[in-house]
């Protein structure tokens, strides 16, 4: 993907390690849009929201943000800048900072990449999958910004984030979800940099080591095993792809079925598995399988909540809400909030929880900042992690993953009403506009 801007790359001074500078032309406006859709992006944003002390400098400078007040944005190692102009038209040059990583972490995170060809095919995609980031704080390398990463620097002269360092920020969330190397280089190293020396070590792992010496201690030598290959079979070439699955047999006629045997309900679970055996084996022949989180093990409860979810009729259905613990309706709204949010969407439905105290606060607080405008904020009744709309039927629920999932009342019972998003302004806008 080209970014606006690319085509304004230049080399920083010699010794700076061939790393470039990038320039991004001016953002448009972006009224009610979400800044950062992906996790990486949602990630810089959190560090912001939770470092700045000053809730109300975070709001203008999300309201500087969508007008488009925002300048074009220079990326280079340690540092972004852009020139932020207020409504009265007074220009600030407004920089953060953010810590380089040492040669010593780029040696490590270099070589943890090119051991994984999933993680290089991932960045080529403009994607930064968890697993990456994971791999590299288990190796002492923290990528993503944490809580007092992003330090402001402002012409306004102000010693906290300002809305000025807030706008920017804000605007480089949208240029991070397009393309993680931004990251990468406010750490020190540019794409062409960091796709050369990876290049160089897969390389140097394709020809390995000249005269290596035979290794010590248990195991095998690699010459032995290999030397070896002539009397072992070959191993099996991989299955084909399997476009759809087959279709279910029919049970019914013949020998009776034994006592307590639904002949319906049995041909259902035999498609379900057949459709989830096609799955797995699409997921497996894909190239980015060995990245990919293993599929979460759900319980019975939620497995059954999964079956009903592929609506195979009012007999199993009923089956199926005997046997969770569930009546007819409840089960509905546990399918509504699976088919919105999968188990972490059935999650919040079922569990009522109390964050913790440091959670708790950090989320009232982006609560109260995400109203622009105090008088036309809700009042709220807070219990555990729900947050009720004050004589009316709307509901915010915070779930353990920091999104907000939005529920509505319905004949005296709480139901799902939309999937989870990072803006609980938004999730209660959406309540009242389809109010």
């Amino acid at each position: 993907m080209n970014m606006p801007g690319d085509e304004g790359r230049m080399y920083l001074d010699e010794g700076a390690s061939a790393a470039v500078e990038r320039t991004f032309e001016a953002l448009p406006a972006a009224p009610g849009r979400a800044f950062a859709r992906s996790w990486w992006g949602q990630a810089w944003l959190k560090a912001l929201e939770d470092t700045a002390l000053d809730g109300a400098q975070v709001k203008l400078g999300r309201r500087h943000a969508r007008a488009g007040a925002v300048g074009a944005v220079s990326v280079r190692p340690g540092r972004i800048t852009a020139v932020v102009q207020d409504p009265d038209h007074t220009r600030h040059r407004s920089d953060v900072l953010l810590q380089q990583l040492s040669a010593a972490d780029w040696d490590r995170f270099l070589d943890l990449v090119a051991d994984r060809a999933g993680h290089i095919a991932a960045l080529l995609d403009r994607d930064m999958p968890p697993v990456l980031v994971e791999d590299a704080a288990a190796a002492g390398i923290e990528l993503l910004p944490g809580i007092g990463d992003l330090e402001p620097e402002c012409s306004c002269e102000a010693w906290d984030h300002c809305a000025h360092s807030t706008a920017l920020c804000y605007q480089v969330a949208r240029l991070l979800d397009q393309d993680p190397f931004v990251l990468l280089l406010m750490r020190g190293r540019g794409e062409q940099e960091l796709l050369d020396e990876l290049q160089a070590r897969s390389a140097s792992r394709a020809e390995g080591p000249a005269g290596a010496a035979e290794p010590s201690g248990a195991g095998v030598p690699a010459v032995e095993a290999y030397a070896a290959r002539d009397i072992l079979p070959p191993l099996p070439a991989p299955p084909p792809p399997v476009a759809a699955p087959g279709a279910p047999p029919a049970l019914g006629g013949g020998t009776p079925p034994a006592p307590g045997v639904a002949v319906a309900a049995l041909e259902f679970l035999i498609g379900d598995a057949a459709a989830r055996a096609q799955r797995l084996l699409a997921d497996a022949l894909s190239p980015r399988h060995p990245d990919g989180p293993p599929p979460p093990v759900l319980t019975p409860a939620q497995d059954a909540v999964r079956l009903a979810a592929a609506a195979p009729g009012a007999a199993i259905s009923a089956r199926l809400a005997a046997g969770s613990g569930r009546d007819a309706r409840g089960l509905a709204s546990a399918v509504r909030a699976w088919e919105l949010g999968g188990a972490a969407g059935l999650a919040v439905l079922e569990e009522d929880w109390t964050p913790e105290p440091e959670a708790l606060a950090r989320a009232t607080s982006r609560l109260a900042a995400a109203w622009e405008d105090e008088e036309t904020r809700p009042r709220l009744r807070v219990t555990r992690n729900r947050w009720t709309v004050v004589g009316g039927a709307a509901q915010l629920r915070y779930g353990r993953d920091g999104r907000w999932w939005p529920y509505r009342r319905e004949g005296g019972q709480w139901v799902p009403a939309g999937p989870a998003t990072d803006d609980p302004a938004g999730a209660l806008a959406g309540l009242s506009a389809e109010g």
